[in-house]
């Protein structure tokens, strides 16, 4: 930056800061610290997604006609020319083949939309598994599971749009078919979306209009909503050394997090761009206009709308009969998909009903200690997968030579069987881990080193990692939610890689002088964490016990390994 350029924005912002002192309150929001767990950035693939998203919808607003009136085709793609489509496939058709850079955008939009609700789905698996949900975030985790909602069905709305033959079939299966089957008033709702019988002439204007207009400005508003929450009510960390309920450790927004957060944005978009550039998704030229005597198997949604479409398929024709009123088999796919929608925003409440915890949680806990809670999420989770593999049941049976009529029943066998069996293993894998945890911190890490007794008995040997008695044996430590090193190298006792370039090492005497600068540093941040601690609990708290056993372990461990 120029002297002169710099010199008038000095005083622009002396103008700026003189009339309305933002300063300030600038200055503290910039000194705002983030964790930097690698954990955290799922919830940034989200966003950055969704920016890509707007980009990208703009652009294509510009070239799409969402109007269902008939047209012969006469464009470049010739064994399309001559076939009556909408003027809705006609323009995509035109934006794939004919406008500059049409296909890019088009394939880079619909790649960041499944980019956008995968992103969502693990960030929310996140959440869930650490327990970053509970009080005072029940409303971030409500915002975040209505956006996974809302993206569902906007990303089902957008690729109903072109009017293709698969775009149809799913309109047909899943809207209309769904809207009528509701008791009572489904026909009269499905004559009011659509205007008449399937597929009448007004749906996809409709669509059109929640999909670029009502969808996405509900989804912007949630998301600043979300983001203003996580920014005034600070983040929630993992715990280690010097993390308490009242603090957070990690880098200030400026300047490490900005630059760490445009980086990270700028590979999303890259990323992306290729995918978009080198990956085909919806070829819907391949597919041709939607006719309902044309349809056929192998029609799947998206990936996150699989597992509805699974439940359809593997549900029983079951009827049940209310006087006059038919209840037919789709109106129970609405009634669970409503289910699960309801336990997914209510879970948070759920929790604190049944476990009475209130308190204020500013630190996450490790999925191992609550096993019962990451017993359901797994539990969750195959049952979404399982659904999802129900929705390819024809591509399986026609790939593996199976009949058609076993993959349902396996899939319906499953669906009742596999959850409560994924659920008794997650639990017990927890509760195993954590003996395993409790077991190092009462008796000490695996040396993997056999000794003869005098006697001679053979037994291991143990590094404690944190005072020992008068005897050599190693006091019991507390269990303090964080991670139990389980290995010595993770005391230091297997070394540390060599500093330098992927070919070249650093010289021996720039490695020294790094290594004691970084040794330095250590030491002075135990020295602040013991002070900060002491203050904080006193002298003896139970805090310390952590921070000892910590740095005990350390220089033991060190120690042992070289000596």
């Amino acid at each position: 930056m120029s002297p002169k350029l710099a010199e008038t924005m000095a005083k622009q912002g002396d103008a700026i800061d003189s009339r309305y002192h933002p300063s300030a309150a600038v200055r503290r929001q910039l000194n705002k610290v983030f964790p930097t767990h690698w954990s955290f950035l799922l919830g940034e693939i989200a966003l950055y997604s969704f920016i890509i998203l707007l980009l990208t919808g703009i652009w294509l607003t510009l070239f799409f006609d969402p109007s269902m009136a008939e047209v012969t085709y006469n464009g470049v793609y010739e064994p399309l020319r001559g076939i009556q489509m909408s003027k809705a496939y006609e323009s995509a058709l035109n934006i794939s083949f004919e406008v500059r850079g049409g296909l890019f955008v088009r394939q880079v939009h619909h790649w960041a939309a499944l980019l956008f609700a995968a992103s969502i789905m693990v960030h929310l698996a996140r959440i869930f598994f650490t327990g970053a949900f509970r009080r005072p975030r029940e409303a971030n985790w409500v915002i975040g599971s209505l956006l996974l909602i809302l993206a569902m069905f906007e990303g089902f709305f957008g690729y109903s749009l072109p009017d293709d033959l698969l775009s149809g079939t799913g309109l047909r299966a899943a809207f209309s078919g769904i809207t009528m089957s509701i008791p009572v008033i489904g026909t009269w709702m499905h004559w009011a979306l659509f205007g008449g019988d399937f597929p009448g002439t007004i749906i996809i204007p409709r669509l059109y209009a929640l999909h670029i207009l009502l969808l996405p400005g509900i989804m912007l508003a949630l998301i600043g909503a979300h983001l203003a929450l996580v920014w005034f009510q600070k983040h929630t960390q993992f715990p280690g050394p010097g993390r308490t309920e009242k603090n957070v450790v990690g880098v200030r927004v400026m300047p490490v997090f900005a630059v760490k957060s445009g980086a990270f944005f700028a590979m999303t978009v890259g990323i992306l761009g290729l995918m978009g550039g080198l990956l085909q998704i919806n070829p819907i030229w391949d597919l041709g206009p939607y006719k309902p005597s044309m349809v056929s198997a192998g029609s799947q949604p998206d990936f996150y709308m699989m597992w509805t479409d699974g439940l359809i398929r593997i549900w029983p024709a079951w009827e049940f009969y209310i006087g006059n009123y038919t209840i037919p088999q789709p109106f129970w796919i609405a009634i669970l998909m409503g289910l699960v929608f309801t336990l997914l925003i209510a879970w948070p409440f759920l929790e604190k009903r049944f476990t009475g915890d209130d308190a204020h949680h500013n630190l996450l806990q490790r999925p191992r200690d609550a096993p019962v809670r990451t017993a359901i999420g797994a539990m969750a989770i195959s049952f979404y997968i399982l659904m999802t593999y129900a929705c390819m049941n024809d591509i399986i049976a026609l790939k593996f030579h199976i009949s058609l009529n076993a993959t349902t029943w396996i899939a319906r066998i499953a669906m009742v069987v596999l959850p409560p069996i994924v659920y008794f293993v997650t639990y017990r894998w927890a509760v195993a881990l954590q003996r395993a945890d409790r077991a190092v911190l009462e008796h000490g890490i695996e040396t993997g080193i056999i000794k003869r007794l005098p006697h001679g008995a053979y037994v291991e040997l143990h590094q404690p990692i944190g005072p020992v008695d008068d005897h050599g044996h190693p006091i019991p430590l507390e269990y303090q939610g964080a991670a139990v090193p389980k290995k010595m190298n993770k005391l230091g006792s297997g070394g540390a890689p060599g500093r330098g370039s992927f070919l070249y090492p650093d010289p021996v005497t720039e490695d020294a002088a790094l290594t004691e600068a970084e040794h330095a540093s250590h030491h002075r941040q135990l020295t602040a964490l013991k002070e900060y601690q002491d203050t904080e609990h006193g002298t003896n708290g139970s805090s310390n016990g952590h921070s000892n056993g910590h740095s005990n372990g350390h220089s033991n461990g060190h120690s042992n390994g070289h000596h």
